[in-house]
């Protein structure tokens, strides 16, 4: 029999801890070990409770969120999961620096009576906790930002686009722990990028915003939410809204669809990979990122038979080796790269060097 997931929820509000167990006591392979009022309570707790995730809010009092995160990936490497308000922008794109700061993932606090959605919330917290019970934490200490660090050079003899097949658009999927890969690549890449940027990044619904704004304090090209019908233009990095998938169409514009969802998800990496294949073929370039799942997979498979550029995170970087590795093993990846080294891959295929 396996073990069960052990969570520790801190939280300063006895009713938010009272819902978020409520929420996880369908699943019967997860078991709440711990509840703290607060980070430095919740420090104290790790020791004695051994949990498996931890869930955090990310105000508190005594030590907050943020200070939370820090030290107990400074000691423990632990999954740490943010339950945080989408209510107000500001507070959302704090919440989204979280993940670059180690956290594996966000969840929208739930401030209503759950009685009408308790089924679809509970079901999605459970989802939000094994999946970061799979994920792989990376000790932190303090550094200066990688994402203004200048990556390696490329291993010689590994092969780039010709001048002749320079790329004219990059497509980028991914999910758990894509964030951090993120705000390592988007921050690297010149606003003189000769191609738009187009990404989706599987996030609960009401964090997008946040996600664009916290990218936008960080890169040099403009970083928005994609308009329905908008044309992709280079210096531009564009997300789909929520729920909502976003495909390439012939005319070089962006097109919003309510198609099912793929594998689970919409907006889908896979139904932007396919559109991107069908339009540009040979002239675009596609990044799959971390992730739980093989959303995205497919889709490069597509862009690679069509011609395109196609890079997988490399496992090691991969705070989920899901989405990535499934590609590999589709043979769909030409290169596998760690986050730092794939924006100057990028800029070089965009140069046709």
């Amino acid at each position: 029999m396996s073990s069960k997931i052990r969570v520790l929820l801190v939280d300063d509000s006895p009713i938010a801890l009272g819902v978020l167990k409520k929420l996880l006591e369908p699943a019967r392979d997860i078991e709440v070990v711990g509840t703290a009022r607060h980070g430095r309570e919740g420090l104290e707790l790790i020791a004695s409770t051994r949990p498996t995730v931890v869930v955090t809010d990310y105000h508190m009092p005594v030590m907050n969120g943020a200070e939370f995160i820090r030290q107990v990936l400074a000691d423990h490497p632990l999954p740490i999961l943010v339950v945080s308000s989408t209510l107000r922008r500001d507070e959302s794109a704090t919440s989204v620096a979280l993940l670059e700061a180690g956290a594996v993932d966000l969840f929208p606090k739930p401030y209503l009576a759950l009685e009408a959605d308790f089924e679809r919330v509970s079901q999605e917290f459970i989802g939000k906790v094994r999946t970061a019970s799979r994920a792989t934490v990376f000790r932190r200490h303090r550094r200066p930002d990688a994402a203004h660090r200048i990556a390696p050079p490329a291993p010689a003899g590994t092969p780039v686009a010709t001048s002749w097949n320079a790329t004219r658009l990059i497509a980028i999927g991914a999910s758990t722990g894509g964030p951090q890969a993120l705000g390592t690549i988007l921050p690297s890449l010149p606003r003189t990028l000769p191609a738009p940027v187009v990404c989706v990044q599987h996030i609960s619904s009401g964090f997008t915003a946040g996600l664009v704004e916290w990218l936008n304090q960080k890169c040099a090209l403009a970083v928005k939410v994609a308009e329905d019908g908008e044309r992709a233009l280079p210096g531009t990095i564009y997300f789909p809204p929520c729920e909502i998938h976003l495909e390439l169409e012939p005319s070089g514009r962006l097109s919003y669809s309510k198609a099912d969802p793929v594998q689970g998800h919409r907006p889908s990496v896979t139904h932007l990979f396919h559109s991107v294949a069908r339009v540009l073929g040979p002239k675009a370039a596609g990044v799959l990122l971390t992730g739980m799942g093989e959303d995205g997979a497919s889709g490069l498979l597509a862009m690679a038979r069509a011609g395109a550029y196609t890079i997988a995170q490399d496992e090691a970087s991969s705070v989920v080796f899901g989405m990535p590795k499934v590609a590999i093993e589709l043979g769909a990846a030409r290169e596998t790269l760690p986050p730092e080294r794939i924006g100057p891959r990028l800029i070089a295929l965009c140069a046709g060097t």
